[in-house]
């Protein structure tokens, strides 16, 4: 499977993400994008985006990333533990962009770090870095049966 149909059985399953109006873009192993307008249902009480949003935004980013690369190992993986710093706020309407980097790779834990850009201003209004824990892909017998033979690319 490309990485395109792992991006379409990905969206079929995260309700999360479509809850909160993400949209995921896999250009390959290792290489996301989420991208997300800021509407009403997003803003705090001072009319700003809730740091909520962001760090969930960060957190799916960062997974993100993790999980494309663990995939074509034949492993999933977890969030252990990743920590944010906010930038400059953000607003109705903003249109942001996340990218992941994996920073370590190894047979149990994967780093990742990452970023949230507002797309018109081009500046960086928030950053993480996690740790995530690698697991076999056979302990979700769910999805290595979806993923069976169709690894991505």
């Amino acid at each position: 499977m490309n990485a395109k149909e792992f991006e379409a059985i990905y969206k079929e399953m995260a309700h999360f993400d479509r809850h909160l109006g993400m949209d995921l873009a896999v250009d390959g192993p290792g290489a996301i994008r989420y991208r997300l307008r800021v509407g009403e249902q997003h803003l705090s009480s001072v009319n700003a985006c809730h740091g909520g949003v962001l760090a969930a935004m960060l957190d799916a980013t960062l997974g993100m990333t993790a999980l494309t690369w663990a995939v074509t190992h034949r492993k999933l993986c977890a969030t252990v533990e990743f920590k944010t710093h906010f930038f400059a706020p953000v607003g109705r309407g903003d249109e942001l962009e996340g990218r992941g980097t994996l920073d370590f790779t190894g047979s149990k834990l994967v780093v990742v770090s990452g970023e949230i850009r507002d797309c018109r201003a081009g500046h960086c209004v928030a950053k993480a870095i996690g740790t995530f824990t690698l697991y076999p892909l056979s302990k979700k017998a769910h999805l290595a049966e979806l993923l069976a033979g169709h690894m991505p690319e």
